[in-house]
């Protein structure tokens, strides 16, 4: 690719050198020389249509420089995708290459007006792609002659087929290839929506008509506006008497400074109209109607090039919005899709799209502005810095608020307190017993995968700890293995950066985030809590926390089995009959703890974020346990535990239960099924 790149580079900087007007010869002759003698594109009018040409008619040339130009007017921003909306991708390498610059010649109006122009004339505009050599992010783009510039479709195999670019420069001797990724191209209508149709061509006859009506006039006016006629002489004259009386007429009444000279006819002679008048040609109709034409080609309002006689004030503005509507809106599509599909990789693009900022075509005047701006105010879908930024004014503080008529529903979640109390709290009594019913079945649904993860954990720590007990306790007649070493090669392993620490982390880290996640939104019902809930960041910790218990809890129970042995046998038997103990009841005990604590914990976490300021336990299918009993309607504020580390709870027969940490939420002990409910 560097061969490539090298050469459409010294294309790009062969441009501005070529259009200055390259030197022509008949081994490389340009595209103009070919179309000189071959009479460019076909037409009835018997005037030259070509590509140059036709921009010397002014009604086209009018057409597509408006459409060009408030194309390129129109800003085109990359946008991110949120889960509500979308934010300007500033961040993004392909924003300011669109919006501000996509080179270091032109401004992004210059370039978009330039492939514009070059999409309507000859069907499709292009631009080379510059890439970072290292990285392959886009840099620059620059327009690329159309006349050099030629689309093919090649079949790449497998009922795959790609557009590909020809670029040749026969007077600078370059050629390239342009593969999918190194190109923008916007092409307009066609009949394979690969390559575009060229509306000069389709219009030649049109162009070149109006091309013939304007140089019709021209002569008729260097003529003294006068039709041709001829000179009547009642005798037969001889060739030279011929020439001399034609050289003198000419010399008297040819040119427009000669017109309405008087003519003094002698021997006889006669003058003779030859031809009609311009009125009898409805020459001034034709051209109007050339303009109209050139307007329904171009599918413009004729208003925008120049034609006023049907525009009123009533009707001129619908016809800028149906404009904008029809016409604009249909190029500002291709473009957008021309960036999303060649400028965008294939993972970027559930992410990032581009889109045009019509509002700077459709802005009306300062009154009509002003209304709507009030009642966008009015109703809640605009702020004050929203306005003012449509404006260009700079923001003020405050200016972010959206308000609402008192007797609506508040913008934003603001509005009379008291309303919007009673609404919550009469919502969370219609959801209670169905938020505890949910928690229940999520528990239940998130069970089996709990108890699967902890099952490998516990198949792991057999196969790594039995490794150790081989290497350290079965001694084998080698004198050299002790529990002591056992001991310390365990530490490493249940270390916090040990492999045992980074299974758990890695299996247990996406259960715990969606399971949370799950909660939260089931919980956030329960109050009427609209906005989403992100405990992303909690159920990291929350897993970094279990993954520290377990792993403390784990190595404690294997050391002290160890360490109390007699023997180094007596210690390897001990070790392997816990771990077996591990894989054949614990992930049962986990899957019943963690469905416990963890949607308890998580709705907390969740009510906490939804202003909640208060908690009940509540005891449920625990009736007979009595230290759960004892807890069974005690209220709390939420950032309060129910039992702080060391309280007890007493039971019957006077035996207590003693909080080995702050409580502030079930279980409080292994069997526990109470839950928490908010207080609203």
């Amino acid at each position: 690719m560097g061969y490539l790149r090298t050469a459409v580079r010294s294309a790009v900087q062969a441009v501005a050198r070529a259009a200055a007007g390259p030197v022509s010869g008949l081994a490389t002759p340009e595209k103009w020389v070919l179309d000189w003698f071959t009479g460019s594109v076909n037409n009835s009018s018997g005037v030259r249509v070509d590509y140059d040409t036709a921009m010397m008619y002014a009604p086209f040339f009018a057409g597509v420089r408006v459409i060009a130009e408030d194309l390129g007017l129109t800003p085109l921003f990359l946008y991110e995708r949120l889960r509500r909306g979308k934010d300007r991708a500033t961040a993004h390498p392909l924003y300011t290459l669109l919006h501000d610059a996509p080179n270091p010649m032109m401004g992004a109006m210059a370039f978009k007006e330039a492939l514009q122009g070059h999409a309507i004339t000859w069907g499709g505009g292009a631009a080379y792609v510059v890439t970072h050599e290292r990285t392959g992010a886009i840099e620059e783009l620059w327009p690329l002659r159309p006349d050099r510039v030629k689309v093919c479709v090649r079949d790449m195999g497998n009922g795959r087929v790609e557009r590909w670019l020809k670029y040749r420069d026969d007077v600078n001797g370059i050629y390239a290839n342009l593969a999918p990724g190194e190109f923008l191209y916007v092409n307009g209508l066609g009949d394979d929506g690969i390559r575009g149709y060229s509306v000069v061509e389709l219009a030649a006859n049109s162009i070149g008509l109006g091309l013939a009506t304007e140089h019709y006039g021209a002569k008729t006016f260097s003529n003294g506006s006068a039709p041709a006629g001829a000179l009547s002489h009642p005798a037969n004259l001889s060739p030279e008497a011929r020439k001399r009386m034609a050289d003198d007429w000419e010399n008297i009444h040819r040119g427009i400074d000669r017109a309405h000279r008087v003519a003094i006819l002698e021997e006889g002679v006669t003058w003779q109209q030859v031809g009609l008048p311009n009125d009898a040609n409805q020459f001034l109709e034709t051209r109007k109607l050339q303009v109209t034409d050139m307007a329904r080609w171009l599918r413009l309002p004729p208003h925008k090039i120049g034609d006023l006689d049907r525009a009123t004030f009533s009707n001129i503005e619908q016809q800028q919005l149906d404009y904008v509507s029809t016409a604009l809106a249909a190029w500002y599509t291709r473009w957008e899709q021309a960036v999303f599909t060649q400028l965008l990789l294939p993972e970027e693009r559930q992410r990032y799209f581009a889109e045009h900022l019509a509002d700077v075509i459709l802005r009306g005047d300062t009154v009509t502005r002003y209304q709507a701006y009030a009642v966008g105010r009015q109703w809640g879908w605009l702020s004050a810095n929203d306005v003012r930024d449509k404006e260009n004014l700079n923001p003020i503080e405050g200016g972010d608020d959206y308000m609402v008529p008192l007797n609506m529903v508040p913008a934003g979640g603001r509005a009379l307190e008291d309303d919007t109390a009673r609404t919550a709290r009469r919502y969370a009594r219609l959801m209670r017993g169905r938020g505890l019913a949910a928690r229940r079945r999520l528990a239940e649904a998130w069970a089996g995968k709990i108890e699967d993860a902890d099952q490998e954990i516990a198949d792991l720590e057999r196969d790594k700890v039995g490794d150790l007990v081989d290497e350290h306790l079965d001694t084998g007649g080698r004198s050299a293995r002790s529990i002591s070493a056992f001991v310390a090669a365990l530490s490493a392993l249940y270390a916090e950066d040990g492999p045992i620490a980074e299974a758990m982390t890695a299996l247990w880290a996406p259960i715990i985030s969606a399971f949370a996640a799950d909660v939260a939104e089931d919980a956030a019902q329960e109050v009427g809590h609209e906005d989403d809930v992100d405990l992303s960041t909690w159920a990291h910790a929350y897993t970094l926390s279990h993954v520290a218990y377990r792993l403390a809890s784990s190595f404690g129970q294997l050391r002290k089995k160890a360490e109390q042995a007699e023997t180094q046998e007596d210690a390897a038997e001990a070790v392997v009959e816990r771990l077996i103990k591990w894989q054949q009841e614990r992930p049962e005990q986990t899957a019943r703890w963690e469905s416990s604590q963890l949607p308890n914990a998580a709705a907390r976490e969740t009510w906490k974020a939804a202003g909640v300021r208060s908690l009940k336990w509540v005891a449920r299918g625990s009736k007979n346990c009595p230290y759960c009993t004892k807890l069974d309607g005690r209220t709390t504020p939420i950032e309060d535990p129910f039992i702080a580390k060391g309280d007890e709870v007493e039971g019957e027969d006077g035996e207590a239960l003693t909080a080995k940490r702050n409580t502030f939420h079930p279980p409080v002990h292994a069997g526990c099924d109470c839950e928490v409910v908010p207080v609203v």
